[in-house]
């Protein structure tokens, strides 16, 4: 069992961390000097009445991620009130990594002391920051075998870190989006023969499902986050296949704007119903517009209260599984420009992570 799991908690709470607070030679060039994440964050501006625009963030500030000094402040915070670990998105474009140098400071300095697994973001890169979806800027191959062996000789450096996340003694490794890769079973397969070859016990591989598929095992995955938020035009074509019923309210124009205590209602799916282990995936709160402007999806009026009651639901939906197998992500630890993070605002505070204090234990 790993040894970060404490008797105590009701859960292993695991929460997606963006890399993006940042400048790199890639957003100056596509977007202009010194952009990162905070640049949409900080000129968002409200687009109906009572749209809480800009979200400003309070303890941590508008901080860098190249300075460990923040690192270790965000670890030390999310560990205080229940985190077990950060799942860091990982990018690789057939070699080329990008948002890498955060986590590769925490790798080989081994600071933070603090757990953490890895999420491979395998998606192109667009214009989506900026509202331009149909700029390609990196589009994301899958060259072949050579390829996926230097991918993994990569991974395993991580893999072998002791504060690496693990279920029955196996690495975590998260997909974003396992359907959009071909041949993905027979690449996973191959990860598990190399890493049992470089003395791990195997791969613990997890896919994103945004109710997009059934079939775990065709894709080679052992389990499956449930992400019932599909924001995707399709999605939005046809909202009622995911909100059955929701009345949403639509400002002239856009955005697209939903309650959240309506949309909670509906985000912890029936974990029993499918073919793998699944595990349930909460959020804060979510408002892209900073990203899309009208474009974009609120879920609003979200409150510390109704987080605590979506986190609960989703602690109860995990049933009397063993303890290491009690696993919830949430989506985000720090996706400001897509509105949900659990580090504090100007406006909340430490609230929403003193529901976790007091859901998780």
């Amino acid at each position: 069992m790993n040894d970060n799991i404490s008797a105590k908690k009701t859960a292993r709470v695991i929460a997606f961390y963006l890399p993006q607070f940042h400048p790199t030679p890639e957003n100056d060039e596509w977007w202009g000097a010194g952009f990162s994440e905070w640049t949409n964050v900080a000129s968002a501006k409200p687009l109906f009445k009572g749209h809480e625009q800009p979200v400003i963030p309070a303890d941590l500030g508008f901080y860098d991620l190249r300075l460990p000094e923040t690192r270790v402040a965000q670890a030390k915070m999310a560990a205080a009130y229940g985190v077990e670990g950060f799942c860091y998105w990982h990018y690789w474009f057939g070699g080329r990594r990008m948002l890498e140098r955060p986590f590769n400071e925490v790798l080989s300095s081994g600071s933070p002391d603090f757990p953490f697994c890895l999420g491979w973001a395998n998606h192109s890169w667009s214009g989506i920051w900026k509202d331009e979806p149909h700029r390609l800027l990196i589009d994301q191959s899958y060259p072949g075998e050579a390829d996926d062996r230097v991918h993994f000789d990569y991974l395993l450096t991580a893999f072998r870190d002791k504060r690496y996340m693990t279920v029955d003694g196996k690495p975590i490794l998260v997909i974003f989006k396992p359907t959009d890769m071909p041949d993905a079973k027979i690449r996973f397969d191959f990860w598990r023969e190399l890493a049992l070859q470089a003395g791990l016990q195997g791969l613990h591989i997890v896919g994103i499902n945004m109710m997009e598929f059934e079939d775990a095992s065709a894709l080679g995955l052992d389990a499956m986050i449930l992400s019932n938020l599909n924001f995707t035009n399709s999605m939005i074509n046809e909202a009622k296949k995911i909100f059955w019923g929701i009345k949403r309210r639509l400002s002239v124009g856009g955005p697209r704007v939903i309650e959240y205590r309506e949309a909670i209602k509906h985000l912890i799916p029936d974990l029993n119903k499918f073919n793998c282990e699944a595990y349930p995936c909460v959020y804060p709160n979510w408002d892209n517009t900073p990203r899309k402007g009208r474009k974009g999806i609120v879920l609003a009026n979200s409150t510390p209260e109704l987080f605590e009651k979506h986190l609960q639901e989703a602690v109860n939906a995990l049933g009397g599984r063993a303890e290491e197998h009690k696993i919830v992500f949430v989506k985000s630890w720090n996706e400001w420009a897509e509105g949900n993070h659990l580090e504090p605002c100007i406006k909340w505070g430490l609230k929403y992570l003193q529901v976790l204090k007091k859901i998780i234990g």
